[in-house]
């Protein structure tokens, strides 16, 4: 046996903060003391939140698949009406009612109506959260066994398989109906499409090439804030279908197309001098990041802008949402994992692409954005890890961390 470590100060008082935590002697102090009271009760609510969060979340699972929101939004009901409407016992909707006021989904009125609450308000009309609440019914399945998920080999997930697309099929199976999916996607992008449209000018661009762009809802968007942009999808050949028929109905014409193929090896549309990738990264490993970025690399002609918009991990206002729901999801899904800015920035300066930064969003849980730019002539001679581009207001340079062993 070897000898115990050599633990630092930071490390022993650490050690003694939990033993301290742990003891149920400090615990009930805590708990009786007027000062540490408030503090005791804020973490109980935590640690029995963590506890009980499943159950929060098929509360919310029940009032969409009963489309309670959607029923409430003309005004309050009575119980009694909201019951036969419902199809439910009273006692059952009293149990589901009681629920939903605790979490802000649904408040009690005059006269002992219902109403919807400030978060249910927000679920109105809101089909993109509507749509993700009844596509978690895959995950929670999967997650069943959360142990079990740790330790399986890769794939045979109810996720894995609505997402099998993305694992890139070989030759001659066939791939998962694209539909499902690509609604999917397309319901949940209008708010991330606003949020990286409102960080980055797409009216300074001629021609936008949107990788893995879906049904076209983010290219749709971006033409319609810059009505002299072109706008080019690149997808998987039975998904790119989807979006020439949806870019058609969009009158976009001449300047709106979609083409099919794989963004991995095939050769993208040139001519662009925007390229995004929007929730593409996170859903693949390193390898097939590097061959996307590289891919794009050798499409993109010097000077383009690159922007990459996901979820990130290393988010501090956001932290459990990037490293612990998109962590799991992701496991569930069988590749891909949530990756910081500066690990993406390491990943583009890989790829050949320079002066990597990150620009604000005002709500970082949905998207964050790292923008880069493909080098000049000039700048692919000198160390590009070092070139940095002209910053503006809503830009901050990052620096890139150490990423499998290579320096950045």
């Amino acid at each position: 046996m070897g000898l115990p470590p050599v633990l630092s100060w930071a490390d022993r008082l650490v050690a003694l903060r939990d033993r301290v935590l742990a003891s149920p002697r400090f615990q009930a102090w805590a708990a009786a003391m007027p000062l540490t009271r408030p503090i005791a009760r804020k973490r109980a609510r935590a640690l029995f939140d963590l506890c009980a969060g499943f159950v929060y979340s098929q509360v919310l699972v029940a009032c969409v698949r009963l489309d309670l929101f959607e029923l409430l939004k003309a005004g309050p009901l009575e119980a009694a009406d909201l019951a036969h409407r419902l199809d439910l016992a009273p006692d059952r909707l009293a149990v589901l009612v009681d629920a939903a006021i605790s979490l802000g989904l649904l408040e009690r009125r005059r006269q002992g109506r219902i109403g919807l609450g400030q978060l249910g308000a927000t679920m109105v009309g809101n089909e993109g959260v509507a749509a993700m609440v009844r596509h978690h019914a895959l995950l929670y399945a999967d997650l069943a066994d959360p142990v079990t998920l740790l330790r399986a080999p890769i794939g045979g997930t109810d996720l894995g398989r609505f997402w099998s697309y993305a694992g890139g099929v070989g030759e001659g199976e066939a791939r998962a109906d694209a539909a499902p999916y690509t609604a999917l996607m397309a319901a949940s992008q209008p708010l991330v499409a606003d949020e990286i449209l409102d960080a980055w000018p797409v009216a300074r661009h001629r021609q936008l090439l949107d990788v893995g762009g879906g049904n076209g809802t983010f290219a749709r968007a971006a033409a319609k804030r810059a009505p002299q942009l072109a706008v080019t999808v690149f997808d998987l050949p039975e998904v790119a279908a989807l979006a020439r028929g949806r870019l058609a109905e969009a009158g976009l014409g001449a300047r709106g197309t979609a083409v099919g193929g794989d963004f991995r090896r095939d050769p993208l549309p040139r001519g662009a001098d925007l390229a995004t990738l929007v929730r593409v990264l996170h859903d693949h490993n390193d390898d097939a990041v590097l061959d996307i970025l590289s891919n794009l690399r050798r499409s993109l002609a010097p000077g383009a802008t690159l922007l990459i918009a996901e979820p990130m991990s290393d988010t501090a206002s956001a932290a459990p949402v990037a490293d612990a729901y998109f962590g799991f999801y992701l496991l569930a899904m069988g590749q891909g994992r949530p990756r910081s800015p500066a690990e993406i920035a390491a990943l583009a300066l890989r790829a050949g692409f320079v002066a990597p930064r990150q620009l604000s969003t005002r709500q970082p849980l949905l998207v964050r954005i790292v923008a880069a730019t493909v080098p000049s002539e000039v700048l692919s001679k000198l160390d590009t890890g070092k070139c940095n581009a002209k910053l503006t207001n809503n830009e901050m340079a990052i620096e890139p961390k150490t990423l499998g062993g290579e320096p950045s």
